[in-house]
């Protein structure tokens, strides 16, 4: 007597089984003898533990890769084989496809926004290889998505971080290598994020949900605002300094009225060998302004602030804080004037030198705050004060040969964008 799984398959289940492969390689006529042998394999399979066709999906192709095989003809061995994997779950997408498998509503299915991110990506500049290489990113992302069945509600970065780790075999072809490693992972999150930037951005998936944060804790809710309204700091700001708190936040006690000079000095002074000097420091900024938030709500005693160690920082352990002019002079004209991208940098470096700019006055620089005629700059600077500068003659010429020669034509009004797409 045969077993159930070496049992020939008749009636209505092995004509359903036939027809579906039928269909699947009149569908896809340069299907190999290995493709459709594994899609008959696999419903084979199914039939035999007697899971219906519309509930196949990611977890049952798991669970047949690792299956004892006695399947009659088929042999154990072309289970552990990539090619059979990855053609079991390109048979599984055609059945998704044509709605054989039943997909609950609240998956994602991004498959049918790639041509308008396609046009998109076209709108914006990119090069062939780069536009290649985004598209068949999110063509990817799109697939591991409805394969994995993801909630359109729950696509966020740790989604998209997952996706850049997974071990593909999700039936897209896609090349394979240890050298291929370091940049897979890049380019699978780079093109994944533009991806969902674009969905969102075109309102066809729901926007991010918060932070857990800053919803989870009324602590870090409440010394958010206060950075936003008292401090005047930016919402990048804003977010890693919560990061950063949430980290500590509970070390440091259940209430205010618990935090002590011991618990302050641990969280600085017990941190682990792989944070690094700047991590250090970054606690240190973070813990003083939340205690001096604590304070300024009379919650806990000014003095706690003074329980706070300084941050080492040993001599010669950081840029020098000042640059000789001799020096500055050499950078200045060692810059080039011939290609645009030494345009730009020589026009960022003049207002660098003869202004005393930060790094972020230049990022925030925009056309609106040029004032031509009063060679004057609008500057939006710490705690998002304006102040109007002058600017001098050399520094003006060169931000002026940057805008009219180089600058890309687009919507935005930033004064410094990418030379390459996107520009932004």
């Amino acid at each position: 007597m045969n077993s159930p799984s070496n049992s020939p398959l008749g009636g209505r289940a092995g004509a359903d089984d036939v027809a579906l492969v039928s269909a699947y390689l009149a569908d896809n006529p340069r299907l190999s003898k290995g493709a459709v042998g594994a899609a008959r394999h696999f419903l084979k399979w199914a039939r035999a533990r007697k899971i219906p066709t519309r509930d196949l999906d990611a977890s049952a192709v798991d669970r047949f890769l690792r299956h004892r095989c006695r399947c009659g003809r088929y042999s154990p061995s072309q289970l552990r084989k990539p090619a059979y994997a990855t053609d079991t779950r390109r048979f599984l997408s055609y059945l998704e496809a044509t709605g054989v498998v039943f997909i609950a509503n609240e998956v994602a299915r991004l498959g049918q926004y790639l041509e308008a991110h396609a046009e998109k990506l076209c709108a914006t500049g990119y090069s062939k290889v780069t536009y290649s290489t985004h598209l068949s990113q999110a063509r990817h992302f799109a697939e591991w998505a409805l394969l994995t069945r993801v909630p359109v509600h729950g696509i966020n970065e740790a989604t998209i971080d997952h996706f850049a780790r997974h071990n593909c075999r999700c039936g897209e072809k896609t090349k394979h290598g240890k050298d291929m490693l370091g940049s897979r992972l890049k380019n699978r999150r780079r093109g994944a994020r533009a991806f969902v930037r674009f969905l969102r951005d075109e309102g066809l998936i729901p926007p991010e949900a918060p932070d857990c944060v800053t919803t989870c804790d009324p602590r870090l809710t409440e010394f958010s605002e206060w950075l936003r309204r008292e401090r005047g700091v930016t919402h990048e700001t804003v977010r890693r300094f919560l990061y950063e708190a949430n980290r500590w936040l509970d070390s440091l006690g259940a209430t205010p009225k618990d935090y002590n000079a011991a618990a302050i000095r641990s969280i600085v002074l017990n941190q682990g060998e792989e944070r690094s000097r700047s991590s250090v420091r970054m606690t240190v900024t973070v813990l003083r302004a939340f205690l001096r938030f604590t304070i300024v709500q009379n919650q806990c005693a000014p003095s706690l602030l003074y329980a706070v160690p300084s941050a080492v920082s040993r001599k010669l352990s950081t840029v020098p804080p000042t640059i000789l002019r001799t020096k500055i002079e050499e950078i200045i004209a060692s810059c080039g004037t011939k290609t645009p991208v030494e345009i730009r940098d020589r026009a960022i470096l003049l207002l660098l030198a003869r202004l005393a700019l930060r790094a972020g006055d230049i990022w925030q620089l925009r056309l609106s705050d040029i004032d031509w005629r009063a060679s004057r700059l609008r500057l939006h600077g710490k705690a998002r004060r304006e102040v109007l500068v002058p600017i001098p003659q050399d520094a003006g010429d060169a931000l002026l040969t940057y805008i009219e020669d180089v600058r890309p034509v687009v919507t935005t009004d930033r004064v410094f964008l990418r030379i390459q797409a996107p520009f932004t």
